[in-house]
């Protein structure tokens, strides 16, 4: 059975499904579509793609699946949110508005559209010492960064140029892994290495 690539599912409600499902697929995982409350249960890790994070919240809601996926992250079910989804696993959100939740999970505040809009969507290198000494190229569209974090969250990126050097980018707690930028449009699957890594680690200590 260890020889088996863990199944990672990719919440399909909304946002860049299929580009993370390769991304996955390229990094050595299975994968699978979650849309429906029942396969929550079916995969050993998720993954919250970007997209817009009221409409997500919206459509987690409507489509019975809150619950679930608060029950198992709860429980310890790795999970990587990236953009919208880093939004989705915060604790707190400094800007939210009145109606929006999260799924939570994460000790973290997140600002939505912190580096502003469509328009200033751009691209950086970030050198993340647990991916490797290559620096990754980060794209930003429309995205969020960590205003604070609590003492179980270990920081992985900064913003190293410009007004917003110093925002948090990146950050893990314990199978719990996020990221500002988008990994899935740029070929490098270091990122999603690292989360189906967490995955196998995760299923070696459970079994």
């Amino acid at each position: 059975m260890t020889g088996i690539p863990p199944l990672i599912g990719v919440l399909a409600v909304q946002g860049d499904v299929r580009e993370h499902l390769a991304a996955l697929e390229a990094a050595g995982a299975r994968t699978t579509t979650v849309r429906r409350p029942e396969e929550v249960a079916a995969v050993g890790g998720l993954v919250i793609p970007g997209g817009e994070s009221t409409t997500m919240d919206k459509l987690v809601r409507a489509f019975g699946l809150q619950a679930p996926l608060r029950e198992r992250i709860a429980a310890g079910m790795p999970v990587y949110g990236s953009c919208a989804g880093m939004i989705m696993l915060a604790d707190r959100l400094a800007d939210a508005r009145p109606d929006q939740e999260t799924l939570g999970g994460l000790d973290i505040t997140v600002r939505r559209n912190a580096f502003g809009r469509q328009v200033d969507s751009f691209e950086e290198d970030l050198h993340i010492r647990e991916l490797g000494g290559e620096p990754v190229r980060a794209v930003f569209i429309r995205a969020p960064w960590i205003e604070d974090a609590g003492e179980s969250v270990q920081v992985l990126a900064r913003v190293e140029e410009g007004p917003a050097a110093g925002r948090i980018v990146a950050a893990r707690s314990g199978d719990l892994l996020v990221t500002s930028f988008h990994p899935e449009v740029t070929g490098d699957h270091r990122v999603h290495r690292l989360f189906v890594d967490i995955v196998r680690q995760h299923q070696r200590e459970r079994s």
